[in-house]
């Protein structure tokens, strides 16, 4: 047997499909909206060392497997058959010198990430931040877009633009936390600084944003003095747990995309410090990626820690209730955004797809394939159930109970009309 009909006949949907191997051997119809090419038999070693999505990934990563058409499609194909364990087991089944020549050892790839050092250690978490995010500016304003925002966008329309609906998102939070002209916010996990402009430019509030990664932190501070708004607006390159304390506390606090960073031993201590940084009657936003129950394991494993994002791991929303609620947090609202994520990931694959020639000249190759498979990836978890976006929003109320809430919430629908502001490109998160 081929071996393109080998890896065909893994194949959850087989008329989607079409392989072509090194061999010279090729299975499934012509006519196939996506082709997958085995470029050389160390594809094959990569597929049976690491069986399942990391050996795929790093086949894919290393150019010893290539996808031509859309990766979504290529990836929903393959996943209909959920094992790729199944294609060695049709390598044993047959005995072929295919297999015996897979086993040989092969490199890994040089994007695959090798942390050192106690595991959600600040100077661990720096370099598991700097991993992912320390990729180049340049490459993240190509897929991101003007808003520069890497967190899911809340679409106001089916029709919305990307800018549109990240917009949308940030005076989502903005409302959600009740933000009024004079206040102290503080925005953890800030990125390239989106929210804390908005907040800054759209309520007139003093706005303090803190990243891990130095390069977000340069770009924010740049795109804050080039907006006009350094008066009122800083990003600091920080921790969130050494961001300074100010007298009476701040008056709310937002976390975008934070959360996932944050280990499951570390998460008590995190809720913790940001209610301890923040005023009685202050509002905390946590908005993050989460899990479809809370008895999955924590950490993400495979191509996602690898390639992607090392140390994450994801929590289910009732476990993130609950220890908002041990840390002292009443929990005044909670909603799902995924399917706002799935459309926010196929914006940005678009996006990469347009300027490929582009990102792999400023990010390199492995990278630009790392962006590919991982965000075509979630886009189809989002799609299929398999990841959730949740905003948790939290009050932390006086000490008589009071917590300065709405009866009802306040926050839909939109007060104004959003849209992206003037020189929106040197926006973002």
């Amino acid at each position: 047997m081929a071996l393109s009909e080998i890896v065909h006949r893994t194949v959850g949907s087989p008329e989607a499909i079409r392989v072509e191997s090194y061999d010279g051997s090729v299975a499934g119809p012509a006519a196939a909206p996506v082709t997958m090419r085995i470029t050389n038999p160390r594809a094959m070693a990569y597929l049976v060392r690491a069986p399942g999505e990391l050996g795929v990934a790093r086949a894919f990563v290393n150019g010893d497997l290539e996808v031509n058409g859309d990766m979504y499609i290529a990836l929903e194909a393959i996943g209909a058959n959920p094992s790729t364990r199944s294609f060695v087991d049709v390598l044993r089944s047959i005995g072929t010198p295919l297999f015996r020549a897979a086993v040989t050892k092969a490199p890994r790839p040089s994007r695959e990430a090798r942390l050192r050092g106690r595991r959600h250690s600040k100077r661990r978490d720096a370099d598991a931040i700097a991993h992912h995010y320390d990729v180049g500016n340049t490459f993240y304003e190509m897929v991101l877009g003007p808003s520069m925002a890497y967190t899911c966008a809340c679409y106001p329309r089916a029709d919305a633009t990307l800018e549109e609906a990240q917009a949308f998102k940030f005076d989502l939070v903005a409302r959600k936390i009740g933000l009024q002209p004079g206040m102290r916010l503080l925005d953890v996990g800030c990125g390239w600084g989106g929210m804390v402009m908005h907040a800054a430019r759209e309520y007139s509030v003093t706005a303090l944003g803190v990243t891990l990664s130095r390069a977000q932190a340069e770009w924010a501070g740049k795109a804050i003095a080039e907006a006009g708004l350094a008066d009122r607006a800083e990003v600091r390159h920080l921790d969130y747990r050494d961001a300074p304390d100010v007298e009476g506390g701040y008056d709310a606090i937002s976390s975008i995309g934070l959360t996932e960073h944050i280990g499951r031993a570390q998460l008590p201590a995190y809720f913790k410090t940001l209610y301890g940084k923040l005023k009685p009657g202050g509002r905390l936003l946590n908005h993050a990626i989460m899990r479809t129950n809370t008895i999955q394991r924590a950490r993400t494993g495979g191509f996602i820690d690898k390639y992607v994002f090392p140390d994450g791991e994801l929590h289910g929303v009732g476990h993130v209730i609950s220890v908002m609620q041990n840390e002292g947090f009443e929990i005044r609202h909670e909603e799902n955004l995924r399917e706002h994520y799935a459309k926010t990931l196929r914006a940005w694959c678009d996006n990469l797809d347009a300027n490929w020639d582009a990102c792999v000249a400023d990010a390199g190759l492995e990278v630009a394939r790392v962006w590919r498979l991982y965000m075509a990836g979630s886009r189809l978890a989002f799609d299929q159930h398999r990841l959730e976006l949740h905003q948790v929003l939290g009050v932390k109320p006086l000490r008589d109970g009071t917590s300065f809430m709405p009866l009802r919430p306040d926050w839909e629908p939109p007060s104004r009309a959003v849209r992206p502001g003037r020189n929106s490109r040197r926006r973002g998160t």
